[in-house]
C-alpha cells in the first residue's frame, strides 16, 4: 500500500491558514458584540431627556413602565367586568418588568430629536404579546394590549440629545481669499466677472455673494433738522389757526382768489325789513275786527230784548 507523503511546509501552511480564519471569525464576533452593547443607550425612565451618540439605540427598562402597564390593564378590567377572571393586571405588570431593556427608538443624526410616547407604548405591547394574563379570546388579548399601549403612550415620551453632534461649518469660512477683479466660470458653465464672489470651495460651487451696499441711499443726518422756532416764527401763525386769513378772502391788492367754500350756499331772506307789516296781514286784521264787532252787537241786542 502506497502512502502519499505530504511535505512539512504544506502542513505548516494549512495549519496557519486554519488558525488565521478561526482568529478572524472569533475577533469579528467579539467586535460585533462589543459594538452592539456600546451602541445601546439605556434611559432611566420612560420620560425626560436621554443623552447618547448619533445612531445609538435608545432603550427603557421594563421596570420603569411596570405600574403604567398594571394601570392600563386594570382600567380595562374595570370597564369589562366579565374579563376579571381571565385578565390579570399584576401578572402582566410582572411580565413586562422581567423583559429587561426594551428598544424604543434611536438617537438621530442631528443635534437631537424626540421619541413619541406611542412608540414606547408599541414597544411594550410587542414585548407582552403571547404572555399570560391577557385573556382567553384573541379579541380580548388585542384589546388589553391596546389599553396598555395607550396608557403607556399617554405618560411617556423621550427627548434625545446627540452628544457627538457637530454643526456644519459655514461654506467659505476660513478661506485664504482669491485675487480681486478676476473672471471665471460660474456653476452651470456661465462665464463672467466673478470678482464680487466670496471664496468658496475648490470647484467654485461654494461661493457666496457679499452683502449689499446701501451706503449710496440718502438718509437724514443728525444736526440738520430745522428748529421749531425757525419753521414757525413767533410773530407768525400756525397751520390751522382760526385767526389766520382763510383762502378766498382776497389778497392785499384787492384781487380775490378764485377759491370757494364747498357748497357755496346763500340765505333766502326777504328784501324788506323783518318788522314790516304786510298788506295781507293788515286786511286780515280788519276783517277779523269787523266780524267780531258784528257778533258782539248781535249778542248784546238779543240779551236786551
Amino acid at each position: 500500500m502506497l502512502v502519499r507523503k505530504i511535505p512539512t511546509w504544506q502542513t505548516t501552511r494549512r495549519a496557519l491558514t486554519v488558525t488565521a480564519v478561526a482568529a478572524f471569525v472569533t475577533g469579528g464576533a467579539f467586535l460585533s458584540s462589543g459594538t452592539a452593547s456600546a451602541a445601546t443607550t439605556l434611559a432611566g425612565t420612560c420620560s425626560g431627556a436621554v443623552n447618547g451618540s448619533m445612531g445609538d439605540t435608545v432603550a427603557v427598562q421594563g421596570t420603569s413602565v411596570k405600574e403604567l402597564v398594571r394601570k392600563g390593564a386594570q382600567d380595562y378590567v374595570n370597564s369589562h367586568l366579565w374579563t376579571a377572571l381571565s385578565v390579570w393586571p399584576n401578572t402582566i405588570a410582572d411580565t413586562i418588568a422581567g423583559k429587561g431593556a426594551l428598544a424604543v427608538g434611536q438617537v438621530p443624526n442631528s443635534a437631537g430629536g424626540t421619541i413619541a410616547g406611542s412608540a414606547i407604548g408599541s414597544a411594550v405591547a410587542t414585548a407582552l404579546k403571547g404572555s399570560n394574563g391577557l385573556g382567553v379570546l384573541d379579541g380580548t388579548k388585542a384589546e388589553v394590549l391596546s389599553a396598555v399601549s395607550a396608557n403607556v403612550a399617554k405618560s411617556c415620551g423621550l427627548t434625545t440629545v446627540a452628544t457627538n453632534y457637530a454643526p456644519p461649518s459655514t461654506p467659505g469660512a476660513g478661506g485664504t481669499g482669491t485675487p480681486q477683479g478676476g473672471t471665471g466660470t460660474a456653476p452651470g458653465g456661465t462665464s463672467g466677472n466673478l470678482s464680487n464672489l466670496n471664496p468658496g470651495t475648490a470647484g467654485g460651487t461654494g461661493g457666496s455673494a457679499p452683502m449689499r451696499d446701501y451706503s449710496g441711499i440718502p438718509t437724514a443726518t443728525a444736526g440738520t433738522a430745522v428748529a421749531p422756532g425757525v419753521r414757525y416764527p413767533a410773530n407768525g401763525t400756525l397751520p390751522g389757526d382760526a385767526s389766520a386769513p382763510q383762502a378766498g378772502a382776497g389778497d392785499q391788492s384787492g384781487q380775490g382768489a378764485d377759491i370757494r367754500d364747498a357748497g357755496n350756499a346763500q340765505s333766502l331772506a326777504s328784501n324788506g325789513a323783518s318788522n314790516d307789516v304786510q298788506l295781507p296781514m293788515l286786511l286780515a286784521v280788519i276783517v277779523l275786527a269787523g266780524v267780531t264787532a258784528g257778533l258782539v252787537r248781535t249778542w248784546v241786542l238779543r240779551r236786551a230784548s
